[in-house]
């Protein structure tokens, strides 16, 4: 069975990890807007305490003004650049191996979509080569909508700029290709996932069982790609507003991917809001 992980976008202290390390939680990611205060030291120092690895960290995306991978504008595109090597260097000094990107802000036009990819595609080539030699691999995560690398082509297409660059599969960001197409086409090149559920009219970051993914189906593509990450949980413990429940603790967490990863269709917690809007 995968390790079991869980995106953590709140102070890490001692309550949150002892809570992570009591649910069974092996590993997690960081993720955050803002590194500038950010105190890895202390990420570190409560990791080894707790025995929880820091298996990821999510590089910024927000906000959409200043940052983006794909950007036209040479300025923006270096400010990007920059700050991502900088949260590069930190991150490797604590032993983190790998970071999630994301290749563009939204919307795109269609007019640009050919250039801003091309840019995307020599900006992650120029940074994966950077990572190396702090010995860190960039995996850029598949996006909803008009961003690029919104399907297994476009993703494709990324990686393909350079063979140090690979993937992470987030499971309710694809809304013109089906989850198992994507698993099987971008293969192997996928080292890490987020999971969470939707219901293929826009991303919702649902609990697996509240959406519509079959998640067995899910399951056994990743077993016929031999995927050997982790099993990472990227939504919030709060509910959205498109679903009725109560909070969900890192027990759900565990509890659900214990429930799929033994082919177990996932219990739901909560009850979505029917009949949705795109945004809800």
């Amino acid at each position: 069975m995968y390790k079991i992980g869980a995106s953590i976008s709140v102070e890490l202290n001692d309550k949150l990890f002892s809570d992570i390390k009591s649910s069974g939680i092996e590993v997690i990611e960081i993720c955050f807007d803002d590194y500038d205060n950010f105190d890895f030291e202390n990420a570190k120092m409560l990791s080894d305490k707790y025995g929880i690895e820091l298996w990821s960290l999510h590089l910024p995306f927000l906000p959409f003004e200043k940052l983006d991978p794909s950007s036209l504008d040479e300025k923006k595109r270096n400010f990007t650049f920059d700050l991502f090597v900088g949260i590069i260097e930190k991150a490797s000094k604590i032993g983190i191996d790998k970071v999630i990107a994301h290749s563009s802000c939204e919307p795109i036009p269609d007019e640009e979509r050919d250039e801003r990819l091309k840019t995307a595609a020599e900006f992650f080539s120029d940074l994966a080569e950077i990572a190396h030699k702090f010995g860190i691999v960039v995996a850029i995560e598949d996006l909803p909508r008009t961003c690029i690398g919104k399907n297994s082509k476009e993703i494709n297409y990324l990686l393909s700029a350079n063979d140090k660059l690979r993937a992470c599969f987030d499971t309710n960001h694809l809304l013109n290709e089906k989850t198992t197409d994507f698993i099987k086409n971008v293969g192997n090149k996928i080292i890490s996932t987020h999971i969470s559920d939707y219901d293929f009219v826009n991303e919702r970051h649902w609990l697996p069982g509240e959406g519509d993914i079959d998640w067995l189906q899910l399951s056994n593509a990743l077993k016929e790609i031999n995927y050997n990450g982790v099993w990472l949980y990227e939504l919030g413990l709060n509910p959205p507003k498109t679903i009725v429940r109560r909070v969900l603790k890192y027990d759900d967490l565990y509890n659900n991917a214990f429930e799929i990863l033994n082919d177990k269709t996932p219990t739901p917690i909560g009850k979505r809001i029917e009949n949705l809007g795109f945004w809800g």
